[in-house]
Formats: C-alpha cells, structure tokens, sequence
C-alpha cells in the first residue's frame, strides 16, 4: 500500500507538472495525461479508489491538526493580550515579563506551524502556496521585482527507472538543498521542477552565472547507488520580472529560455 501511494504521489505530481502550460484542462484531458504518466511509470496501482481515499484522509487529518494548533494559538494570543493589558493597567512588572516570555514562546510555535503550511514535504523546501503569498498579489501578479528561473532536471525518468524511485527522492532532495547555494528562495513546483527567485537588484546575468557554476559542480560529481554511480544534470532559464507583472506570462518566458538551454546542455551531458 504504502509503495503504491508512492507511486500515485509521483504519478500525480508528474501529471501536474505536464497540464501546467495547458490554459483549459477538463477532467477527460486530466484523465488522459495522469494515465499516460501511469503508463510510462509501467506501473499498474492496484485498488487506486483505497488508496486514493488513505491518502485524502491523511491531508484531512493533517489540516485538522492544523486548524487545532491555529486555534490553540489563537487562544493563547488572545489570553496573552489580555493579560498584557492588566498588566500594564495595574504596572506589573513581573507580570508583563510573564507575558514577554509566552509571547516568545508563542512566535516560535507559529514560526512552525508557518513552516508546516509552506513547506515541500519531500524536499523539505519551499511549495507554491509560499510563492503566492510571499510574493504575488490576489491578481497572480507580483508585488515587487527581481529575477525567476526554471529549474527541470534532465534524465530524470531514466533515473526512476533505472535505481527506482527512492533513489530519484535522494536526487530530488541532493538539488533542492544544492540549488539553495544560488539563492534562499527556492520553490519545489512540481514533480522535477522547480523555481528560484532572485531578489531585485539581482541581474539576469548574474543569476544565469550562479546557476551554470552550480550547475557545473553539480555534473563534476557522481551520485552512489548500492554499486552503481550516476550523474545528475538540470537545465535552466531565467526571466526578470517587474512589479505587477504576471506569474504565469514569467513563467512562460522563462520556461522558453529554460528549453533552448536543454537543447544545449543535452549535447554535451547525454544520460546520467
């Protein structure tokens, strides 16, 4: 069970990934793309709708828990800020650095439940949810400027196929951490793709460089699995984006720039 849900997880991810650029998808379009990535994966999941159903009740109860420690949090603040206004009524010192240190306590407990909302649960980095509320407005356009590049990593199927997909996780987490060396600000988007963004201030050729040098160390090693050694390789583009300007139109250009790189780089690096 656990192996199939696995498998599902990576299956969907890859289908997201592949109806990102489509502008209408319809559950027959959907249908069709999640079965062709079943199929490339030659898998067949046996019982999908129990499956389907564990792996829905685990996001249920996962967001439950959530909602109960934002409520909890919720209710100590709100304990805390009365107690801070008696205190402050009433000019109690011992009070007030009562209320100074679960107010500390509290921050840290809501820096954690922050993390829990925002994070990549694989990779341990940042998720789309992030992206859009750090740094885009209602309207899916940004609230300040700076540089975005596209990540995908090259070979990566035959990767899963070839040392299965546990060893495609490590390499899927080997360059979420690697890819944080070029900036702080690294989003897992889906399946082997990811995002960078590069604060305002930062060039187009600067954080095309910072990614080609990452990109090079990267290639000069080999990934260990059991007996067997492999490389990894990704291919990039970037796009500068201005204030106002709209997620899914960067993307787009930056996807563009991202595929004349692979066309280049798989000259040169043909397989792992």
């Amino acid at each position: 069970m656990e192996t199939d849900k696995e498998i599902l997880t990576i299956i969907s991810n890859e289908t997201l990934t592949a109806v990102n650029n489509i502008n209408i998808v319809t559950p027959s379009i959907y249908e069709s793309v999640f079965n062709e990535q079943a199929s490339s994966h030659d898998t067949n999941i046996d019982d999908e709708n129990k499956i389907a159903h564990t792996i829905l009740d685990d996001k249920i109860s996962m967001f439950r828990e959530m909602q109960m420690e934002t409520s909890k949090q919720a209710m100590a603040l709100s304990d805390n800020t009365d107690k801070a206004i008696c205190a402050i009524k009433d000019k109690d010192e011992n009070s007030l650095n009562e209320v100074l240190k679960e107010t500390q306590d509290l921050r840290r407990e809501i820096e954690k439940l922050k993390e829990a909302v925002y994070k990549d649960e694989l990779t341990n980095i940042y998720n789309r949810k992030w992206l859009h509320d750090n740094y885009l407005n209602n309207s899916e356009t940004f609230k300040v400027s700076g540089v975005l590049a596209i990540i995908d990593l090259n070979y990566f199927k035959i990767v899963n196929d070839t040392f299965g997909h546990i060893i495609g996780d490590k390499v899927l987490i080997y360059i979420a951490n690697s890819l944080k060396k070029a900036s702080p600000d690294v989003v897992r988007y889906g399946g082997d793709e990811f995002i960078i963004i590069f604060p305002a201030g930062t060039s187009k050729d600067i954080a095309l460089k910072k990614l080609d040098t990452l990109r090079e160390s990267i290639i000069s090693k080999k990934i260990k699995a059991g007996d067997d050694k492999f490389k990894v390789s990704f291919s990039f583009g970037a796009y500068q984006f201005k204030e106002n300007d709209k997620l899914s139109s960067i993307i787009e250009l930056a996807d563009k720039n991202m595929y004349k790189d692979k066309l280049q780089i798989k000259k040169r690096v043909t397989g792992i």
